[in-house]
């Protein structure tokens, strides 16, 4: 054995991944994962105290319209109250100058029948008034019960505003004062003033119909209005914070009813455009780490070329060799300095095991044509010997029940001649076992058929026999071990397997013979390699495999608890029978 040792020097593969696997790449995706955890955090923070701001400008918005609307409620009322105290409607309008910020589009006094009896503006513009919103004046004269009350929204001729009429009964005689506003006019005040920054934000009073009644900023609304978030809920009487997402980020959407009309006021805003650049830019500085990650992901990437792939490589090779195939280390894996060392290592044990594998083949070899020799000679003991003295007994135990004339006694010699039959079918059994007879006459495939008819008389269900292809015969040594492995198999079918059927395929091809046999039982956990035949109990199996190995065939032993279980033996380029074997075969004399 040789005492030289590698020499220890700095390996790239030895220290610098380790590094990186242990040091690095942990800590490079610990210090990413809290930098965008806190980075989204941040954010998540952001977004809930930018939708708490809208909330309350959207609530205090609200709450100023309605305070608007709620003072010119009260004009009207205090309107009302004079008219029924018998102060001419003239008078009392020419009295209200002050209400024409409140009322832009003039106050008016209607008879009971509807007709105009006074106004603050012309005439003429009144009744154009009237007739394009003769809807909601006639809902509004319908509905006017002695309390102020304001009629549905209607669009002006251009299209450039929506007008709202507010009016109330005056009793006893049942006339009915009217005011009109525009709603842009009343918005100005109010929500104009919610709303700074109009590229960003933007802010929407919507009615019940769907109508956009006033609108401020540049940020678009879906269509139709009532399928933008926030406006159902808030004709609903809601109020609160949703978030859309948008193209290019996320918008803040709080909404708020607008009482008493029932109006939706929605403000919407990108939560992004209020935090301040330096703040945008403290948020993508984080971001340095992400090529910190991404050169580690390529050390670990190379690593994974250089070893992790190697490394896997020679696993699968380790395992082929633990099934005989010491061919499959010889082949390099690539990877670093190690694992060339490592498969050198397994070369120079495989050679070894091959060598010693190859000596105790040779020895199983030889004991198994010891073995195949004694049975032969019992065999043919028993065949020439002993079956023989069994019919010379069967025959005078009918020659003496012939002779006899007591009923009795010849009932027990009926009864030695049956039992002397079964000993001879059983011994003739025995001996095709031993010695299959129809092996060297008739060749692998009548013996193979043989062995299933009566392994499926015994078994008590059917197994099948097929062949394929053009048979030929092969060396006698090839076509017993062929033989053997298959009456191992039948064998454990019939008595492990718990099956209800079996088969028995053999496949003749130029290239090789392919012998299988299948089963539909409960199967079974094949171990990983064949030295974990002995221990778990599998005999059978070992013999199989060292049958298998002895002609230079490929085993192969796929089981599982719903399929059964499948054993294959595939032998490449067999040796076939030289010709002075096949017309032995032929003339055996």
């Amino acid at each position: 054995m040789s005492n030289h040792q590698p020499k220890k020097r700095f390996a790239f593969s030895r220290f610098n991944i380790q590094i990186i696997l242990i040091a690095i790449l942990p800590l490079s995706v610990l210090l990413l994962a809290i930098t965008f955890g806190s980075l989204t955090l941040h954010q998540q923070a952001m977004r809930s105290l930018v939708g708490e701001r809208d909330q309350r400008t959207a609530l205090s918005t609200a709450n100023a319209l309605q305070q608007q609307l709620d003072h010119r409620a009260s004009a009207i009322q205090n309107l009302a109250l004079r008219a029924r105290d018998g102060t001419s409607p003239t008078e009392i309008l020419n009295s209200v100058q002050f209400l024409k910020p409140d009322f832009d589009q003039g106050l008016a006094f209607f008879d009971a029948d509807g007709n105009l009896t006074a106004a603050t503006t012309d005439i003429n513009r009144w009744e154009s008034a009237l007739q394009f919103g003769e809807s909601s004046i006639k809902s509004l004269f319908n509905t006017v019960e002695g309390f102020p009350t304001f009629s549905p929204a209607f669009e002006t001729p251009d299209g450039l505003d929506y007008l709202v009429f507010l009016g109330t009964t005056v009793p006893p005689d049942g006339k009915i004062v009217v005011g009109a506003f525009s709603i842009n006019a009343l918005a100005q005040q109010t929500v104009a003033e919610a709303i700074t920054n109009t590229g960003e934000a933007s802010a929407y009073m919507v009615d019940d119909a769907g109508h956009i009644l006033y609108r401020i900023g540049d940020l678009p609304i879906i269509e139709p209005a009532l399928s933008h978030p926030g406006v159902q809920e808030a004709l609903l009487g809601n109020s609160g914070t949703s978030y859309l997402s948008v193209e290019g980020g996320e918008h803040v959407v709080a909404y708020n009813p607008v009482t008493p009309t029932g109006w939706a006021l929605v403000i919407e805003e990108s939560w992004e455009s209020v935090a301040s650049p330096l703040l945008r830019y403290t948020e993508g500085g984080s971001l340095i780490l992400v090529p910190v990650v991404l050169l580690a992901l390529a050390a670990v990437w190379f690593s994974a070329r250089r070893i992790v792939e190697p490394l896997q490589n020679l696993e699968t090779r380790a395992a082929a060799l633990a099934w005989g195939d010491f061919d499959a280390v010889e082949t390099p894996v690539g990877g670093i300095e190690e694992i060339g060392r490592l498969q050198h290592t397994l070369v120079h044990m495989s050679h070894k095991v091959k060598s010693a594998q190859q000596g105790l083949r040779d020895y199983i070899g030889a004991i198994t044509e010891g073995q195949e020799d004694e049975r032969r000679r019992l065999a043919r003991e028993l065949h020439d010997d002993t079956i023989q003295s069994l019919i010379a007994l069967n025959q005078r135990v009918q020659l003496a029940s012939r002779a006899l004339e007591n009923s009795e006694a010849v009932q027990s010699l009926t009864e030695i001649k049956n039992l002397v039959d079964q000993i001879i079918q059983d011994l003739r059994r025995l001996t095709r076992a031993l010695r299959p007879l129809y092996l060297d006459d008739l060749g692998l495939v009548t013996s193979l058929d043989m062995l299933a008819r009566e392994t499926s008389e015994v078994a008590g269900f059917p197994i099948h026999f097929v062949s394929a292809g053009t048979e030929y015969r092969l060396s006698p040594q090839v076509e017993m071990a062929l033989y053997r492995i298959a009456q191992e198999g039948v064998s454990n079918i019939s008595r492990h397997a718990n099956a209800t059927q079996g088969s028995l395929a053999l496949t003749f091809d130029p290239d090789g013979v392919t012998l299988t046999i299948n089963d539909n039982g409960e199967g079974f956990n094949v171990p990983e390699s064949p030295a974990e035949f002995t221990p778990r109990g599998h005999f059978g199996l070992v013999g199989i495999h060292e049958r298998a190995e002895l002609i230079g065939a490929q085993l192969s032993i796929h089981s599982s608890s719903q399929g059964g279980t499948t054993i294959t033996v595939s032998l490449p380029n067999p040796i076939k029978a030289s010709s002075n074997h096949a017309l032995s075969l032929l003339d055996p004399s």
